[in-house]
């Protein structure tokens, strides 16, 4: 991607909007979004997140949920926590669309003015909702004109399940959607819980291409209220292009910042500036926060002083919940928590903490990433202190991380060792390798239009490891002897993690109802032995979520199925090809520069 031209237009913003859409039916009538998910509206429209405008609404065919109450969370109309949602989804006839625009702008997300790149506005960007088994639509307008960067988005978590070519990842599944063109997305929530979205294509999510996603359904605990996403960023006063640079020459750079739900505070020459995030409470009530971390080389722990967390979900995979005073939360990580407010009175105020791990994060801020919790009507600052804890950039204990719908993973089919390593390109600059490869990738030639083109045999560069058996069990073990972390994150599917730690790894495997997720942390001189089953064809990327180690090669594609693609191809082809044409007239006529890996 062409760097270092991020500059500000202030193109005005459009609003997240939403319908809910059903052919052959009456015409539209208003409704509000806080029936999205049904009978408790507090709890099923987040208090931090805008609220959407009226919706245009049509009845569906199907049987949408009205949803559930504090008392029994872990219901869902016909269905239940116990429900098996790898088989069953339930037929809501929904169809949830949103309108995304990315533009270029200056904001002061900690009060120190830069050029960013945001969705309709704001960072992050809108949250789309809505419930599990509804279909989206969501379609996405490039207008970064000046930067003259292609864009796409990615819907991080979400299995895609036979809709590959949805998947958002370009040189993968789609060519970048040029200035002046727009990309759709159609896909169906076939999982429940909290995720995210982001640009997928060089470090643009890291300029402020982010938002939330949340799939309503049950929850293995109660709560009352639902307050929505809680990002947890890392921060730089120069844009990431402009830090990838130095990332490729010197390793990653040391961050200004951090930010909680895209606001904090900085100390500058002339005072701190900026704002806190706040999050007010009632006492006595518990709260379910939707924590993700969307940062580019952070790893933080996130807690509450004074206050036990109850965690009930780790990415889209719901869990037996389990107490806890801090949080460890890898890059491209969710973690579903339930916060009561059972410490203060009157006025009270707790620091909310956000805290990056130094053994594998670089921040000048370490100490102030706060937010603040309160009990009053307006925050005091407050005088709390941390809970105890170790740096460490470990994912939680697997044994606390057990997933409520249990599964036992057979044996291996198929098996890879893979490792790790570090070294320079042509040009003496950083490059990961993943399985004895450095991915490097073309935008203008995707893998989907590659197979469609009849390619079958593909160069070392683009780092293809082809599956073409169905429901095969694969056993992939990842390993490492750098000092260095790395959060490995897979599409298209969650997998299960069968060992994890610090090398020698003794052989042993858990496959009985082990950990299941979508990003899991290979340890710094470690291993990590994950399981997938071949159940959804298509081009699948598992790469590093460090935005820099992604950016300097650090990943590899699945191609699944690869004899069942085509007709998912031919479903979609015309999209495909129309993005691809307009990119390429775009390259061609700014000759645009790709300097990365090319996812």
């Amino acid at each position: 991607m062409k760097r270092d031209n991020l500059s500000g237009s202030n193109v005005s913003s459009v609003s997240a909007t939403e319908e809910i859409v059903e052919d052959n039916q009456p015409q539209p009538s208003t409704a509000s979004s806080a029936t999205l998910c049904g009978r408790d509206q507090e709890g099923c429209l987040p208090d931090i997140i805008p609220t959407l405008p009226g919706l245009p609404t049509r009845p569906p065919r199907g049987f949408p949920c009205p949803g559930n109450l504090p008392r029994d969370r872990a219901r869902w109309c016909n269905y239940d926590i116990n429900t098996d949602y790898h088989n069953i989804v339930p037929n809501t006839g929904v169809t949830r669309e949103y309108w995304f625009t990315i533009d270029e702008m200056e904001m002061a997300p900690d009060g120190v003015p830069r050029q960013v790149m945001a969705v309709n506005g704001s960072i992050p960007g809108p949250t789309i909702i809505g419930n599990w088994g509804d279909h989206f639509i969501i379609h996405v307008t490039n207008r970064l004109d000046q930067a003259q960067n292609g864009s796409s988005i990615h819907w991080h978590g979400i299995r895609q399940n036979y809709t590959n070519p949805h998947d958002g990842v370009v040189s993968i599944t789609q060519c970048p959607t040029a200035p002046g063109s727009t990309t759709t997305y159609k896909w169906r929530a076939v999982q429940y819980g909290s995720s995210w979205w982001h640009s997928h294509i060089g470090l643009q999510a890291w300029n402020g291409v982010f938002g939330g996603i949340i799939i309503n359904g049950p929850a293995s605990a109660n709560y009352d209220v639902d307050k929505g996403m809680v990002f947890l960023s890392d921060w730089s006063h120069r844009t990431s292009d402009e830090l990838f640079n130095y990332a490729q020459t010197e390793g990653p750079p040391t961050l200004d910042n951090g930010l909680i739900n895209g606001t904090n505070v900085y100390e500058t020459d002339d005072g701190e500036v900026g704002e806190r995030f706040k999050l007010k409470v009632d006492r006595g009530r518990s709260y379910r926060l939707r924590l993700v971390n969307s940062a580019i080389d952070t790893h933080f722990r996130f807690m509450i002083d004074g206050h036990n967390l109850t965690v009930i979900g780790m990415d889209l995979v719901p869990i037996r919940p389990f107490q806890t005073n801090a949080v460890s939360i890898g890059m491209g990580q969710r973690y579903d928590i339930i916060v009561t407010a059972n410490q203060g009175t009157g006025s009270d105020s707790f620091w909310i903490r956000s805290i990056p791990q130094e053994a594998c994060s670089e921040n000048d801020n370490v100490e102030n990433i706060k937010g603040i919790l309160h009990y009053g009507a307006e925050p005091t600052e407050p005088t709390t202190e941390a809970w105890d804890f170790v740096d460490s950039c470990e994912d939680m204990p697997m044994d606390t991380l057990e997933p409520w719908v249990a599964k036992t993973v057979a044996a291996a089919d198929w098996r890879n060792v893979t490792d790790v390593d570090f070294g320079f390109n042509a040009n003496n600059l950083v490059r990961w390798y993943l399985n004895s490869t450095t991915m490097e990738v073309l935008w203008e030639n995707p893998t989907l239009q590659q197979l469609h083109n009849g390619q079958t045999v593909f160069p070392n560069s683009s780092a293809v490891i082809s599956l073409p058996d169905p429901d095969e069990w694969i056993y992939l073990i990842i390993n490492t002897t750098y000092p260095v972390w790395h959060p490995i994150h897979l599409h298209g599917h969650d997998f299960y993690i069968l060992a994890q730690g610090v090398n020698p790894w003794d052989g042993v495997v858990n496959t009985d109802n082990p950990p299941r997720r979508d990003t899991a942390m290979l340890d710094a001189m470690g291993y990590l032995v994950i399981a997938f089953r071949t159940d959804n064809p298509g081009a699948w990327l598992m790469h590093c979520h460090v935005g820099w180690h992604t950016s300097e090669g650090f990943a590899l594609q699945f191609v699944e199925r690869q004899s069942e693609i085509q007709p998912l191809i031919d479903a979609n082809l015309r999209e495909l090809e129309d993005t691809c044409r307009a990119w390429v007239r775009y390259d061609e006529h700014y000759d645009i520069e790709q300097e990365d890996s090319g996812v």
